[in-house]
Order: structure tokens, then C-alpha cells, then sequence
């Protein structure tokens, strides 16, 4: 029992998303007892178990579904092999209670610049895990961008090392300049957020795109990237970018 509260504690240090399964009711014969629990990762492994059977696959694919749309939900099963929706033959009938863990999703900024941080500054509005990057040292410290922030202080193509990028993480990429994107971006690449959007002209843009082209990234992984970022409300000011960004960051999370 205490493992599953440990995979859970990780799953929450990781912000890896899982879904918690618990037996709460019994009646005649099951497979398991009330208080059996079960955790469902988004690729469908498990951790623990809610009695096998098609019982457990059916959970399985209720759960997959509940971290899609966020929302808990009771099931109930009949083992009765008399009744029509019977999915077992032990006898018995089972309840199951699902709830989707909630997970911040990250929001990882590439750029500690003037951009960055009016992002930084409204991603902790948005109750966003906000993680900055930028490779100048002097930009990640909580001088420059106060609040709940985290700061990776490394090279672009470092960040896989430090932080899992999985379907909760939205990328931001407001460098200060193509030749930081086409060092770092192929390492990005390898893996697949929420959302990757990226700064710049389209000018800027079709330069990165060739070089990273040319440095044999494929266009499949480049189209992930949305170049220019943001939804046109002609903003100017870095704070002004930095809403018409995260209105688009929000549109993807709530899509």
C-alpha cells in the first residue's frame, strides 16, 4: 500500500500525470477488496492492481480518458454472469472510483530577456509550474525574475538532463537570436511537449528552419514549432507580447 502513495509522491515531485483507481465498494464475490488501488500513466502502464480481468481494462481505459479530460468518475461493474452487462463471472459486483491527479503543467521558457520574464511574470498568474532557461547566468535569479520561478542556468541543449519534457510541459522559446535556437533546438526536438512555440520574424524563422535542416533535424520533428509565436493583437511592449503569447499558450492547453 505504501509503495502506491510513494509512485504517487513521485508522479507529483516529476509532474508526471497519473490516475489514481480505488475499489470503493464490493459486493459477493470479486477478484479484490475495497481499498485496492491502482495508478494509470498516460501510456497505459499500471502500478498496483484493481482485480485483473477485464475489470482492470476496462479501468485502464477509463483512466486514460480522465487524464484527457481531467475529471474523476465512478465506475461500476457486474461479475454476475446471469446479468447482460456482465464483464466477469466471480459473482460479485465492483466499484471503482477514478480521479486524474492534478498536475501543474510546466510552462518552460527559453530566454531570460525582457520577453521572458514579462512571460515568466504572467505563466505565474496562469498557476503555471514556470520554468526559465537562459544560458547567461547573471538572467536566472530571482533579482531578475522574482516569484515562484525555476531557473536552469545551462546550455539549450542541456535542458533535457534537467527537466522531463512530456505532454504537460509548453515551451516558449524567446532566445536572443537564431544561432542560440539552431545550437539548441535539436535536442528540444527529440522529445514532445504540449506546445513549442518560438519567437522571431519570419525572416528569423526561415533561417533556423534551414539551418536546423541542414544540421539533419526533420522537418516532421521542426513542424512541431510555431514560428512567429503568439496571436496577433499588434503588440509591442514586452508584456503586451508576452499576453498575446500566453493567450495562445492557453488555446493550445484548453484544445
Amino acid at each position: 500500500m505504501t509503495d502506491i502513495y510513494k509512485k504517487l509522491n513521485e508522479a507529483s515531485q516529476t509532474g508526471e500525470p497519473v490516475c489514481l483507481c480505488v475499489v470503493i465498494e464490493t459486493k459477493g464475490a470479486v477478484p479484490r477488496h475495497a481499498g485496492s488501488k491502482m495508478l494509470v500513466y498516460p501510456d497505459a502502464r499500471t502500478f498496483g492492481t484493481v482485480g485483473g480481468g477485464q475489470v482492470e481494462n476496462e479501468t485502464v481505459d477509463a483512466a486514460l480518458r480522465a487524464l484527457k479530460t481531467g475529471k474523476p468518475e465512478i465506475l461500476r461493474y457486474t461479475l454476475d454472469a446471469r446479468k447482460e452487462n456482465a464483464i466477469g463471472i466471480c459473482g460479485g459486483d465492483v466499484t471503482v472510483y477514478i480521479e486524474p491527479q492534478s498536475v501543474r503543467p510546466i510552462l518552460l521558457i527559453l530566454g531570460a530577456g525582457h520577453v521572458g520574464r514579462s512571460v515568466a511574470k504572467f505563466g505565474q498568474l496562469l498557476d503555471f509550474r514556470v520554468v526559465v532557461q537562459d544560458d547567461r547566468t547573471e538572467l536566472c535569479t530571482s533579482a531578475h525574475i522574482p516569484g515562484d520561478v525555476e531557473f536552469l542556468p545551462y546550455p539549450m541543449e542541456e535542458i533535457p538532463a534537467h527537466l522531463d519534457i512530456n505532454e504537460q510541459v509548453y515551451i516558449v522559446g524567446v532566445t536572443r537570436g537564431s544561432d542560440v535556437d539552431v545550437a539548441g533546438l535539436p535536442a528540444i526536438l527529440e522529445y514532445m511537449p504540449a506546445y513549442f512555440g518560438l519567437i522571431g520574424s519570419l525572416k528569423r524563422w526561415g533561417t533556423t528552419k534551414k539551418a536546423l535542416l541542414d544540421n539533419g533535424v526533420t522537418r516532421e520533428r521542426i513542424e512541431l514549432i510555431k514560428s512567429p509565436i503568439g496571436i496577433d493583437i499588434e503588440a509591442e511592449t514586452p508584456d503586451e507580447i508576452a499576453i498575446s503569447i500566453l493567450a495562445e499558450v492557453i488555446q493550445a492547453r484548453n484544445s
